[in-house]
């Protein structure tokens, strides 16, 4: 095995795309106040207007700088917690109490979408914005699909999480007691290019389940004990989405293939969003297509879900504390780094073509 040297250093100027959708926030985050969030390096507010359609303006009072978001909402304008100044949905002075505010400047406002259940907004130039580019959430509007998930807050690049998703060879170490099993370390990994995705690839054929897919397995109404198939497919796209295709099913009967009846099948979302160039906002989840009315499985599974990702953010917030102290030190890139260096790639290419 060849190991690449890659050098580790603190992010330049750009490091994220900003002509993309990103995920701001969920829908149950935003009810009738407002909320402040950097998205790519950018403050914003996020809001409802009198319908209650999603606004999003740069948390930045036009009158003395104060951050929009710490006022409130009043008949659907943004009202500034300093003086008053009243914002509309389109970044405008509305009014302010014994003042004039035709003549003031307006806040920028971005592009924002609301759509399945997430805020989707775009930092970039508002010209570029295209509904169109939205990505395609097909479980998310098939009942024959159930979703639950949470969000967290991770002080590391961005990057290093879609590396970290897209090379799952950690799960046995770092999720030893839910996930991970030594079986994954010996399945070869595959990795390939299809068109703007990179795609990484294990099956596991002839094995037991681990805690957290025995859980599933019985959820399904399947023996938790029998031999499975398991598999998992991560599909990286841009700017920084990971769909991870993963699940067990009865031995010898199809495995990634196998019916619905003897398999319980799942994916794993992840909304990567960057904040700075050391943190970002991780909206997680998982899509299923067993027991999909099963209430209490959904909550299962997002408690066990959620304890697994605090586990990988304990271990990328200490890398990174690592990398911004030693910016010096060369990283090693070997095989089962393939997906997230071409990932890496594709994210590099797309930067470069908005800076020209």
């Amino acid at each position: 095995m060849t190991a690449l040297s890659q050098r580790a250093s603190l992010p330049s100027t750009p490091t994220w795309p900003s002509n993309a959708w990103y995920v701001a926030a969920t829908s149950e985050e935003l009810t009738t106040q407002p909320l402040g969030r950097t998205i790519c390096g950018e403050p914003m507010v996020f809001f409802r207007g009198q319908a209650g359609q999603v606004a999003a303006v740069e948390d930045f009072c036009p009158h003395r700088g104060a951050p929009l978001s710490l006022g409130f909402v009043r008949e659907g304008q943004l009202v500034c917690g300093y003086h008053g100044l009243t914002v509309g949905c389109d970044g405008r002075a509305a009014g302010m109490p014994g003042q004039r505010t035709e003549a003031l400047p307006a806040a920028r406002a971005f592009p924002v979408v609301e759509r399945n259940g997430f805020i989707w907004v775009w930092p970039g130039d508002a010209a570029q914005a295209d509904i169109a580019k939205l990505p395609p959430m097909p479980w998310a509007e098939n009942p024959g699909w159930a979703y639950g998930g949470g969000l967290y807050h991770i002080a590391c690049d961005y990057r290093l999480m879609v590396d970290n998703l897209m090379d799952l060879t950690h799960e046995t170490y770092v999720h030893a007691t839910s996930i991970g099993q030594r079986e994954i370390d010996e399945a070869p990994v595959n990795t390939s290019l299809e068109g703007q995705q990179v795609v990484t690839r294990r099956d596991m054929p002839g094995v037991k389940a681990p805690p957290f897919w025995r859980m599933a397995l019985k959820g399904a109404g399947l023996d938790e004990d029998a031999v499975v198939d398991r598999w998992q497919i991560c599909r990286f796209s841009l700017p920084s989405q990971v769909m991870i295709e993963v699940g067990v099913a009865l031995a010898g009967r199809g495995g990634y293939d196998a019916p619905l009846a003897v398999k319980a099948s799942s994916i794993v979302v992840d909304f990567i969003t960057p904040e700075t160039p050391t943190s970002h906002w991780y909206f997680w989840g998982m899509a299923r297509a067993f027991a999909v009315d099963d209430a209490a499985l959904t909550d299962t599974i997002r408690e066990g879900q959620g304890k697994i990702f605090s586990e990988d953010l304990a271990v990328l917030e200490r890398q990174q504390a690592n990398l911004s102290r030693r910016p010096d030190r060369r990283l090693l890139t070997l095989n089962i780094d393939a997906g997230g260096t071409h990932a890496r790639r594709l994210i590099d290419r797309m930067i470069a073509q908005e800076v020209g």
